[in-house]
């Protein structure tokens, strides 16, 4: 159990990251050392680093790393995207204490994936016991594992925790050879609306220019958190994360970065932010290349512009690049119309308490229902033409 990322090499980390079926460059140790350095992701904003590593001893060699996971004890429910607010609101009216609880997840990052990092099923499995056997030493009240990928949910589920369910809209590339060809394959009505969201910003004068990794000027990524901030001001909030954060992460690892800023009449009005999977980071060429859609902001307001920056200039990009997909962030059911089509999203959880442990998971079979029955609704009014659906 550590207490830092900091404590844990970074080869060592990310080369297990790297071993997993599908890794994301927000799993990666440049990413979670800048939320600590940054201040973001720390005691002092409610989320407290207690890593789990697991290592195995060599005869020929130091011990290996076979297993790893990022675990936060949280003061607090918000930057998790899984609400479980009305949980801690119920523990709280017993006269239960909540918090502190165990987090298994990224930071402000909604971005399903491997969480449990171990080179094997053994490996994993026995990690995921070690968690589960801290949090009972340490009498916490719940573990909670979010945005699990698929192997990581199968595994929480024989172990005995509950699973609960929500939906994103991802972009799944059909091998488009444009961006018109893709528009091809919608249903005329949402063909039509693109085509007049796209039409408004160009005949608000606005163009649009994107740059890449190192190409990203201090410059533009200045602009860019003016415009992050903005987004966030603009709801009484203040941001997750901050201008070093920003700063640290286009140092360590700027080829997962894509800027795509909004000019009008000379001038920067807008920006978004994507993440990408590849290229770097040695990533074997045969994993699919994912493009994250993950931060904007708009210093004005032009009629269709965040549409425009989050949505149709990236899947331009990916079409163009050969991006396999698009996963366009937490909720948004407006999403589906421009081609972002719902999948389902898993996440783990444990309660010590056994009375509130069953509550739990009667309403978590309620709701699991709900959003099975969702997801069929949603399927039902794909925007893909019936011949390419």
């Amino acid at each position: 159990m550590l207490d830092s990322p900091l404590q844990v090499n970074a080869s060592a980390w990310d080369a297990l990251l790297h071993a997993q079926a599908e890794p994301n460059p927000f799993l990666r140790h440049a990413f979670l050392a800048a939320l600590e350095h940054s201040g973001c992701a720390s005691p002092r904003t409610g989320w407290t680093p207690r890593w789990v590593t697991l290592w195995q001893a060599s005869d020929s060699g130091p011990e290996q790393l076979v297993a790893a996971c990022p675990l936060y004890l949280k003061s607090h429910s918000r930057g998790e995207y899984v609400f479980d607010f009305a949980w801690a609101n119920a523990y709280a009216q017993h006269g239960l204490a909540y918090y502190p609880k165990a987090l298994v997840a990224l930071p402000f990052t909604p971005v399903p994936g491997a969480r449990l990092l171990g080179l094997d099923a053994a490996s994993r499995q026995a990690l995921l016991q070690a968690v589960l056997e801290w949090c009972q030493a340490q009498e916490l009240p719940s573990l909670h594992l979010l945005f699990l990928s698929e192997a990581d949910a199968a595994l929480c589920q024989q172990a005995g925790l509950m699973l609960r369910h929500t939906v994103q809209f991802h972009w799944q590339n059909a091998g488009w050879n444009s961006f018109d060809e893709f528009l091809a394959a919608l249903t005329q009505d949402k063909r039509k609306k693109i085509r007049q969201e796209r039409r408004k910003v160009q005949d608000a004068g606005v163009v649009v220019r994107w740059a890449q990794g190192p190409d990203i000027s201090r410059a533009d990524w200045d602009f860019f958190y003016r415009c992050y901030e903005r987004t966030y001001l603009e709801h009484g909030n203040l941001p997750y994360l901050s201008a070093d954060f920003f700063a640290e992460v286009a140092q360590t690892m700027p080829e997962h970065w894509l800027l795509f800023v909004a000019e009008q009449n000379g001038q920067a009005v807008a920006s978004s932010l994507i993440g990408l999977s590849q290229p770097g980071a040695g990533l074997a060429p045969t994993l699919a290349r994912v493009a994250y859609g993950r931060y904007w902001g708009a210093l004005q307001r032009v009629d269709c512009l965040h549409f425009e920056m989050c949505y149709y200039q990236p899947l331009q990009w990916c079409i163009q690049h050969g991006i396999q997909r698009f996963e366009g962030g937490a909720q948004g059911e407006h999403k589906m119309a421009r081609a972002l089509l719902p999948v389902q999203a898993s996440s783990a959880h444990w309660l010590a308490h056994p009375a509130f442990a069953h509550a739990v998971q009667d309403f978590l079979e309620r709701e699991g229902q709900g959003v099975a029955n969702y997801l069929h609704e949603l399927e039902q009014h794909t925007p893909l033409r019936r011949d390419n659906a």
